[in-house]
Parts: C-alpha cells; sequence; structure tokens
C-alpha cells in the first residue's frame, strides 16, 4: 500500500466517526418523535446534510494522498450542503413533494460518488470497502424512496382500537430515520476499525494491511 494512502487512512477514522455522530443524531430524533411529516423530515434531513457537509468538507483534508477521492469528497460536501440548505428553508412550507426530491436527488448524486471513490481505491485502501458500502446503502435510499407511492393514504384502526393513517410522508421520513440508524452504525464499526488497524505513528498494522 502506498504511504500516503495510508496515512490517509489513519487520520480519516475521525471522519467516519464524526459522520457516524451526525447520523445517529438524525436516526433517534426521527426513531423517537411521535411526528413524521415532511416537514420534521426536511428539518432533521436539512441539519444531518449541512452537519454532513461540514464533516466531509474538513475531512477531504485527510486525502491529500489522491486528488481523485479528495475531489468526490469536497462534491460531496457542496451538494450536501446545498440539499441542506433548502431543506431547511423550505422545512416550514414544503410537504412531501419537497422532502422526497430533496432526498431523492442527495441520495443519488453522493450515493454514485461515494461508490465512484470506492471504487477508484480498491485494492489499494481499506476505505474503498467502506466507502462502497456507505455509497450502495445511500444509493438504496433513492430507490426506496422511489418505491414509496407518493399518494399513499391510508387510514386505519390498530389492535387498540385507535384509528392511525399510512401516509408517503410517514413512510418515507421513517425510512430516511432507518438510513441514518444504519449509516451510523456502519460509519462507527468502520471508523473505529480503521483507528484500531493503525499503529500509533499512523502506520497501517501489518496485520491490517494484509487483508487488502
Amino acid at each position: 500500500m502506498p504511504g500516503g494512502i495510508a496515512q490517509s487512512r489513519s487520520r480519516y477514522w475521525l471522519v467516519a466517526v464524526a459522520r457516524a455522530l451526525v447520523a445517529a443524531v438524525a436516526g433517534l430524533v426521527i426513531t423517537f418523535s411521535p411526528d413524521h411529516s415532511a416537514s420534521l423530515g426536511l428539518s432533521v434531513f436539512g441539519g444531518f446534510a449541512v452537519l454532513t457537509a461540514l464533516v466531509h468538507l474538513a475531512g477531504s483534508r485527510t486525502l491529500d494522498a489522491d486528488t481523485v477521492t479528495r475531489r468526490s469528497f469536497v462534491a460531496q460536501g457542496i451538494l450536501s450542503l446545498a440539499a441542506g440548505v433548502l431543506a431547511l428553508i423550505l422545512a416550514p412550507i414544503g410537504g412531501q413533494p419537497a422532502f422526497f426530491a430533496i432526498v431523492l436527488l442527495w441520495a443519488l448524486l453522493t450515493g454514485a460518488l461515494e461508490l465512484y471513490s470506492g471504487f477508484h481505491l480498491r485494492g489499494r485502501s481499506a476505505l474503498a470497502r467502506d466507502w462502497m458500502t456507505i455509497g450502495g446503502v445511500t444509493v438504496l435510499l433513492a430507490v426506496a424512496f422511489l418505491l414509496v407511492p407518493q399518494g399513499l393514504d391510508q387510514h386505519f384502526t390498530g389492535p387498540d382500537g385507535v384509528e392511525r393513517s399510512l401516509t408517503a410522508s410517514i413512510v418515507s421520513v421513517g425510512t430516511f430515520g432507518a438510513y441514518a440508524a444504519i449509516v451510523a452504525v456502519l460509519l462507527a464499526i468502520g471508523g473505529f476499525s480503521l483507528k484500531w488497524g493503525t499503529d500509533s505513528s499512523g502506520r497501517v498494522a501489518p496485520e491490517t494491511e494484509s487483508q487488502l
């Protein structure tokens, strides 16, 4: 493994853990909120995307060994920042169509960029495996959104006799919350695996490098 990529890898674990924390907060807010409206979805996604963008832009400095992945990280940061700011602006007035469109486009574009970064470094860095995984899950979020009927509005009575409803907003916001929770776990595992796979000088531990 080239020394530059190994050094990038040794520093990147903080970026992965920071991304995990942001995703975990988003997942927890949606999970424990009784309100699954599009307005809540836009607010939570907006905060998630803006904070993720800041992590991406700051974290791009850890990838100075590879120009392609650094530019990809910057592009993801810019896209996330734009999507997050737009979501926060529209949160008070935007409905399900706005939440659907913003998250769908964000997931497709940033997921594709992360997948590309992973394939670019495949076989040269363990970062590739993590990026392909997160990128794939993000693209799957977009696919899941496409499967949600936008006109969904079903009313039913639960076992406790309380009338409930199932709408496109509830399903899509819940889907994003589940995505955030899954990504938080994956990023945390990947980040700490990178930390424990490097020695105190920042070099990749031999037993870990042999697995690449």
